[in-house]
């Protein structure tokens, strides 16, 4: 098992610059949407309440929010192996990529579950 299929998202670059690219898809068109739906209301409580009551906003919701994690990891997973190597950062550059990566992952991780609480909590 190499070292990239551990670390990476997909299986090889082409996989994760797609996954990129749909992720990055799917954040625009939750975004775009919040933000017509804002522009276009005026926001109470009792709105913005009903809106994420229903079960599509629930999932489009929780689409968003796997994206983010995805793209997120992704991406800072790619800076990562580009900038901090032993090469850039010295000999202990390996080390700070590997703490680097490890505080990512769990606060993605941290902020995944939080999220789907948030998103799937009985109020």
């Amino acid at each position: 098992m190499s070292v990239t299929s551990v670390t990476t998202y997909g299986r090889n670059g082409l996989a994760d610059w797609l996954v990129q690219r749909v992720t990055a898809v799917v954040l625009l068109a939750y975004f775009v949407f919040l933000t017509v739906f804002i522009a276009c209301n005026e926001i109470t409580f009792a709105l913005w309440s009903a809106l994420f009551a229903e079960t599509w906003m629930r999932v489009f919701s929780m689409m968003a929010l796997l994206s983010l994690c995805a793209h997120a990891w992704i991406g800072l997973w790619g800076v990562s192996t580009d900038y901090m190597t032993a090469r850039m950062m010295g000999a202990k550059g390996n080390l700070v990529r590997w703490v680097f990566q490890s505080v990512v992952a769990v606060v993605t991780f941290t902020y995944l579950v939080w999220g789907v609480q948030i998103l799937w909590s009985v109020s």
